[in-house]
């Protein structure tokens, strides 16, 4: 048996893990569309590494996109199997591919119409939304905790890993030459005492563990503090300052968790009477998507949904869909909240609102998740004096804050504490995946400290025999 590393390989997007049996079979855990690259971004999102026409089966981790914004390319480039995920995943997956599709179209049209000018060969998007409704043909659903025969030599378990609704770490167990090998991948590990989502669970004694380690190497600040955090810079921008306040947050995850907080703030009489957006046409599906998937929230929602219909609506929030409704805010000068996709800042509306408020003192950009190192919200945690916007130089005036306490993603101490209920003298591997190489490197010491013996960090297309 062999295992190979074509994505989330010593960077945090891409995930994409080959599983090849010695009797023929292949297994691909996720199938992610690399992000934030640079100009690399294009080359490895059209290279796999592997012939998609040999896979058998795909199983999904969850639903963003770098882990499955590639499978309508996979199916395009001859990919015939079946691919399994949560019934909440693929449910968010099915909304964010055709998503995907309509901006390749929308950004390969602007890019075509130049090198028509510049007399260069044309390009075609990685797929079409034709690909992508191909592509929900393969979808099978899987229950958490169901134990799924997928064939004679593939056994198939999901278990709630906490990270955004339908989200799961993949159990499986291989026959091959006459034996079992246990194998787990974590994907991406939530964190401990969500206030909407379950604990990430425990799952059975594993042989080999592929581990996301995006924040392997730091402490969050405790997640009991983030609706405050919150409060605060609300507080702090829109009624001190009068001005706005801007939120790059995912559609999947991070805005569902901003509505429940700034929800909770207005049960308990706290929030203050101003306007609030959600502008992302995304976000709005998204939460729809959610709102039918309450076997994923804890305890906590579920008995708060007794007494509150929607906790993700409140007095004076909007939801925007309309283009031109969402241009309107920038020429709207009231305090107001906006809240908008993406988490990174990179693409979609939110890049629009910062161009238009960057350069105001009384406005605050608030960065709540994780950001590429080259994305336009990792240049802003730096601070710059200036930043590059659309082609064009702006002043940063507005205040830049960054929490950490809202993070969908488990640090250091939640990750141990998801490898917990192994014995780690029982692990044969450990594989790191999905960081960055500085972050593994810490996170790989740490882990020996934790007692697991052998530890890997695979580069790109780096394959192990196991």
């Amino acid at each position: 048996m062999k295992i190979a590393f074509h994505g989330a390989a010593r960077t945090v997007t891409g995930s994409k893990h080959l599983i090849s049996l010695n009797i023929g079979k292949k297994i691909l855990l996720d199938c992610g569309m690399f992000q934030g690259m640079g100009k690399e971004t294009e080359h490895l999102n059209r290279s796999w590494g592997f012939n998609p026409q040999n896979i058998d089966y795909v199983f999904l981790s969850h639903a963003h996109v770098d882990h499955s914004g590639l499978l309508p390319k996979l199916v395009k480039d001859g990919f015939r199997g079946s691919i399994y995920a949560t019934p909440a995943t693929i449910d968010i997956t099915k909304t964010l591919l055709l998503d995907s599709a309509f901006i390749q179209k929308q950004d390969i049209t602007f890019l075509n119409k130049k090198r028509r000018e510049e007399g260069r060969t044309l390009i075609e998007p990685l797929y079409t939304e034709e690909d992508v409704n191909q592509t929900f043909e393969h979808f099978k659903p899987v229950n958490y905790h169901q134990t799924l025969d997928v064939d004679e030599d593939i056994q198939l378990q999901f278990f709630d890993v906490g990270h955004i609704v339908g989200s799961a770490t993949i159990f499986l167990t291989l026959k091959e030459d006459g034996k079992k090998t246990t194998l787990a991948f974590s994907g991406d590990v939530g964190r401990y005492g969500d206030p909407i989502l379950h604990s990430p669970e425990p799952f059975p004694p594993a042989d080999y563990i592929l581990i996301e380690s995006t924040y392997g190497d730091r402490l969050h600040d405790r997640i009991e503090t983030y609706a405050d955090d919150l409060m605060k810079n609300i507080q702090e921008t829109c009624l001190r300052k009068k001005g706005k306040l801007i939120i790059p947050a995912f559609s999947v995850g991070r805005t569902q968790e901003l509505l429940y907080a700034l929800n909770d703030l207005e049960l308990d009489g706290r929030l203050p009477a101003i306007d609030y957006y959600v502008d992302s046409p995304m976000s709005v599906k998204v939460t729809e998507i959610v709102k039918q998937h309450p076997e994923c929230f804890n305890r906590s929602v579920r008995k708060l949904l007794k007494t509150d219909a929607d906790p993700f609506y409140f007095k004076g929030l909007r939801y925007i869909t309309d283009k031109r409704e969402s241009q309107a805010l920038n020429f709207n000068n009231k305090p107001s909240v906006i809240i908008s996709a993406s988490g990174m800042a990179e693409a979609g509306r939110v890049k629009h609102h910062i161009a238009n408020s960057i350069e105001n003192w009384r406005n605050t950009i608030l960065l709540i998740g994780y950001c590429e190192p080259d994305s336009l919200g990792a240049r802003l945690k730096r601070r710059p004096e200036t930043v590059g916007i659309f082609g064009n130089q702006h002043q940063v005036k507005a205040d830049i804050v960054a929490l950490n306490s809202m993070s969908a993603h488990a640090d250091y101490n939640d990750l141990c504490q998801y490898l917990s209920c192994q014995d780690q003298n029982e692990v044969k591997r450990v594989f790191i995946v999905h960081g960055e190489p500085e972050v593994q490197i810490e996170f790989k010491r740490r882990l020996i400290k934790k007692g697991f013996k052998d530890i890997e960090i695979p580069e790109l297309h780096q394959e192990f025999g196991i």
